[in-house]
C-alpha cells in the first residue's frame, strides 16, 4: 500500500470551498494547551513559597518534566486531529485504490497512537472495500503520518534504537518506554514495531553504507601522511545457538567489516554487516561483494590500497579465493590487486602451541614464543620463525602423540600461509596486520546484545536486531531513518502541488509534500 491515497482525497475536495481544510487558529491551540500551562505555572510559583531543600528541587524537576511531556502530548494530539476535515462527509464517498473500489465510513473512528510524549487518541476516516472483497479497511491519515503499528515515526524510531543498543533486553526497553515516554507496551507490540522499522531501514542500508565509505575515503585521500589510503575488508564467524526441540544447535553466524584507513594508517571508520547462520554464508558473501563493488564503482579518484585481513577459516579463505582474487574493477574491468593478510594474532597462537609442544609449560617455552612473536614482525620473519621451530623440533624429540599432532598442525598452518604473513611489509605500507576490528565486531554486534544471560533467539527475530545493530554501529542510523521518512519522488510531488497549494491549507500542503505521488490511486 502506498502513501498516495490521502493526496487523491485532498484533490477530490478542491472543487468545493466547504471541503477545504481550514488552517488551525491560535485560539484553538491556546484552548487546548491552557490547562497544562496553568498547572505548569502553578508548580513554578508554588516552589518559591516552600522551604528550599534538595528534595524540593528534585520533586520540582520531576513534576515539571511530567507536565512538559503532557504539554507535548496534548499539542501533538491537537495537531494530528486537525489534519482531516472535521466531518467525514467532507471527503469523497468512493475512491479506488490499487484497482479495488472503497466506500467511506460514515463517521470517524478513534485509534490509540503512541507518541514520544505518551498515548493520544487519533480520530480518522476509514474506507471499506465496496464489494466486500475481504481487503482490510484503509485509513489514509495514519498512513500519511507514517504511523507504524500504532506508533508515531518518532516513537517507533526510539523503540527500535533502544532495542539495538548494547545490553538491551525486551524488559529494559519496555521499562524505558514507560519511564521516558509514558507508553505501556507489551512484548508483542514492541516486536511488531521493531520488525517494521528494521525492515524499512534495511532497504536503505546498502546505499547509506556506500555513501559513508565514500565520505571516509575522501577524508582519507585529503589526509596527511606517507601511505596510500587503505580500504580494508574483513569477515569472521561466531558460534550462535539456535533453539530447537529438545535442545540447542550451535551454528556459525557471520560478521563482515569494511574499514577505511588514512595516510597515517589510522582507521577513520568502519561499516558492518551481520547475518544469522546460513549454509556457506551466501548472503554475507553477496552483500559484502555488492558493497565493495558499489564503492569502487562510485570512487572517482585513484584506487586506495585494497587489503583483506582475516583469520584462515574455511569461509574466509574461500571468499578470497573465489571472489576477491578474481575481482575486476567495475568500471575499467582491470584485475584488482588485493593484499591478503592472515591475522597476526591467529599466527601468534600457533607459536604458543608449538612452544608448549616443544618445552611444555616451562619458562623456556614462553620466552621462545615471545621472541618468535617479535621476530614474526621483522623482514622475512615467518621464514626465520619456521627455521627456528624446525631446528628445535629436531633437537627435542616429542614423546607424546598429542604433542606431535599439535606441533604438526601449528607448523603446517604457518608454513602453508607464509605469503600472507609478511607483516614487516604490511606495516611499511600502512596496512593493518590484525583483524581486531572484525574480531571486535563479533563481540559488539553479537555477544553484547544477543548473548546476554538467559537469551534464546529464533533466526528471524535475531536477524531483525542484527539489521538494526549494524546500522547503529556503522554510524548511519540517522541517515537511514531519514531516508525512510523522506519522499523519493519530490519532483513529481512539486509539479502536482504547484496547482494544489493555492486551494488547500499550508499545513496540509506541507504534509502532502513529504510523501509519495499519486500512481495507483484514482478518485471516482
Amino acid at each position: 500500500m502506498t502513501y498516495s491515497m490521502y493526496l487523491c482525497l485532498a484533490a477530490a475536495t478542491l472543487g468545493r470551498a466547504d471541503r477545504v481544510v481550514e488552517p488551525p487558529t491560535e485560539t484553538d491551540v491556546n484552548d487546548a494547551l491552557a490547562p497544562v500551562l496553568q498547572r505548569l505555572r502553578q508548580l513554578l510559583q508554588e516552589f518559591g513559597r516552600k522551604p528550599v531543600s534538595p528534595q524540593a528541587a528534585f520533586d520540582l524537576e520531576q513534576q515539571v518534566q511530567a507536565e512538559l511531556r503532557e504539554l507535548g502530548r496534548v499539542g501533538v494530539e491537537w495537531a494530528l486531529n486537525r489534519i482531516e476535515p472535521g466531518q467525514a462527509e467532507a471527503l469523497p464517498q468512493h475512491v479506488e485504490f490499487e484497482a479495488v473500489p472503497y466506500t467511506r465510513v460514515s463517521h470517524k473512528t478513534p485509534q490509540d497512537v503512541a507518541t514520544t510524549f505518551g498515548k493520544i487518541c487519533l480520530r480518522r476516516v476509514g474506507y471499506r472495500p465496496t464489494n466486500k472483497t475481504g481487503d482490510a479497511t484503509i485509513f489514509p491519515l495514519p498512513q500519511q503520518l507514517g504511523i507504524v503499528a500504532g506508533a508515531t515515526p518518532a516513537l517507533a524510531e526510539r523503540a527500535a534504537r533502544y532495542q539495538a543498543e548494547t545490553g538491551a533486553t525486551q524488559r529494559r526497553t519496555l521499562q524505558r518506554l514507560m519511564q521516558e515516554h509514558g507508553v505501556n507496551w507489551g512484548v508483542k507490540k514492541l516486536r511488531q514495531v521493531t520488525s517494521r522499522v528494521a525492515e524499512a531501514m534495511t532497504e536503505h542500508r546498502h546505499d547509506v553504507q556506500v555513501e559513508e565509505l565514500l565520505q571516509l575515503l575522501e577524508q582519507a585521500w585529503l589526509s596527511k601522511g606517507k601511505h596510500k589510503p587503505v580500504l580494508s575488508v574483513g569477515r569472521d564467524g561466531i558460534s550462535f545457538g539456535v533453539p530447537v526441540r529438545g535442545g540447542t544447535v550451535f551454528e556459525v553466524a557471520s560478521t563482515g567489516t569494511v574499514s577505511v584507513l588514512d595516510r597515517r594508517g589510522q582507521r577513520l571508520g568502519t561499516v558492518y554487516l551481520a547475518f544469522m547462520p546460513e549454509s556457506k554464508q551466501g548472503t554475507m558473501s553477496d552483500q559484502l561483494t555488492l558493497l565493495i563493488r558499489e564503492v569502487l564503482q562510485r570512487w572517482q579518484r585513484p584506487l586506495p590500497r585494497l587489503c583483506y585481513v582475516t583469520d584462515a577459516g574455511d569461509n574466509e579463505t574461500t571468499y578470497y579465493q573465489t571472489v576477491l582474487r578474481r575481482m575486476r574493477h567495475p568500471r575499467t574491468t582491470e584485475r584488482l590487486q588485493w593484499i591478503r593478510v592472515v591475522d597476526y594474532y591467529h599466527a601468534s597462537e600457533r607459536l604458543w602451541t608449538m612452544a608448549e609442544a616443544l618445552f611444555g609449560k616451562r619458562p623456556a617455552g614462553r620466552a621462545w614464543a615471545r621472541r618468535m612473536q617479535k621476530l614474526l614482525k621483522k623482514p622475512n620473519g615467518i621464514r626465520r620463525v619456521l627455521n627456528s621451530a624446525s631446528a628445535l623440533r629436531s633437537r627435542h624429540p616429542l614423546q607424546s602423540k598429542k604433542k606431535k599432532e599439535d606441533f604438526r598442525k601449528a607448523y603446517d598452518y604457518l608454513c602453508v600461509r607464509t605469503k600472507y604473513m609478511r607483516y614487516a611489509v604490511y606495516k611499511r605500507l600502512g596496512i593493518p596486520c590484525g583483524s581486531g576490528v572484525t574480531e571486535a565486531a563479533c563481540k559488539t554486534i553479537y555477544t553484547q546484545r544477543l548473548k546476554l544471560s538467559g537469551m534464546r533467539w529464533k533466526k528471524t527475530g535475531a536477524q531483525t536486531i542484527l539489521n538494526l545493530r549494524v546500522m547503529l554501529l556503522s554510524g548511519i542510523w540517522t541517515e537511514a531513518y531519514r531516508r525512510v521518512l523522506t519522499n523519493v519522488e519530490n519532483v513529481k510531488m512539486a509539479t502536482l502541488l504547484s496547482a494544489l497549494v493555492p486551494c488547500i491549507s499550508r499545513e496540509f500542503a506541507l504534509l502532502l509534500w513529504s510523501h509519495r505521488g499519486v500512481e495507483g490511486c484514482a478518485v471516482l
